[in-house]
């Protein structure tokens, strides 16, 4: 059995792992965590959950959480660079789902899994997302400069970054697949006479509005036709079960840093 502890255990992401975690025959829950001003530390992991005790005790002390752990899985807005050098301390590998991670704490990871460290990094745990990652970057690729590209994301009312890092790897996809630079092609909505758009252009925009999980679109439009590539999450399981998978994944493989490409072998 996989003994895995998850970082962010109350939050709305958090309750799902637990419990995806919890009815996965060849895992156990071993540690939940959250930050020191959580009201609900003390508490069973699994109460919080919704389905009912599994013995784990919500807490603010990381180390011990990790202490028996084979893998966590952090989709916290924490210092996830600092978190996971503590878990790979411990002998752990490490899933972190946090989208719009700071650019120093991604060299922070890199530097670790370049001393040991088994890391699967990904803006998007759903197998869906990443598969739509991959078909991007092969059709931008195959269309070329006679396609407009423009992406359009959708989350709850509640997601405070934007666009959503599901929505930024989007962009990176179909940049490479065009070959273009992300931060001189993509354009942050439109607004006033900008004049018309550009052939090497993507449109990036970003909608807010109720509790959508999650739903992305990438438009490729010409002269007579458009092409559109959808995914739209209805529930948060389908993060899970990916964190699950690349669980599995790095009990596997060498140190080193991942993402869902390399999971899915869509690489």
């Amino acid at each position: 059995m996989l003994k895995v502890a998850v970082i962010g255990a109350a939050g709305r992401m958090g309750r799902r792992l637990t419990a995806n975690i919890t009815a996965a025959e060849d895992m156990t829950l071993s540690g939940a965590v959250e930050i020191s001003v959580c009201p609900l530390l003390g508490q069973d992991a699994g109460v919080i959950a919704g389905i009912g005790e599994t013995g784990i005790k919500l807490t603010d002390d990381i180390a011990s959480a990790v202490k028996d752990a084979d893998a966590i899985i952090d989709f916290s807005t924490g210092d996830v660079a600092k978190t996971a050098q503590t878990a790979i301390a411990n002998g752990s590998a490490v899933i972190i789902g946090t989208t719009a991670l700071p650019k120093e704490q991604r060299t922070e990871l890199e530097k670790l899994a370049g001393k040991g460290g088994r890391i699967v990094l990904a803006s998007n745990m759903s197998v869906g997302v990443n598969l739509l990652f991959h078909m991007c970057k092969e059709v931008a690729g195959i269309l070329g400069e006679d396609y407009d590209i423009e992406i359009v994301e959708m989350h709850h009312n509640q997601k405070k970054d934007a666009p959503s890092g599901t929505a930024v790897s989007l962009g990176e996809a179909v940049c490479e697949g065009r070959g273009l630079e992300y931060d001189k092609a993509v354009v942050h909505g439109r607004e006033g006479m900008v004049g018309a758009r550009t052939k090497n252009e993507v449109g990036m925009h970003a909608v807010r509005g109720g509790d959508v999980v999650g739903d992305h679109t990438v438009i490729f439009a010409t002269g007579g036709e458009r092409i559109e590539l959808t995914h739209k999450a209805s529930s948060r399981d389908t993060f899970a079960k990916g964190a699950l998978r690349a669980v599995r994944f790095l009990s596997t493989v060498s140190p080193g840093l991942y993402n869902m490409q390399d999971v899915l072998k869509l690489k």
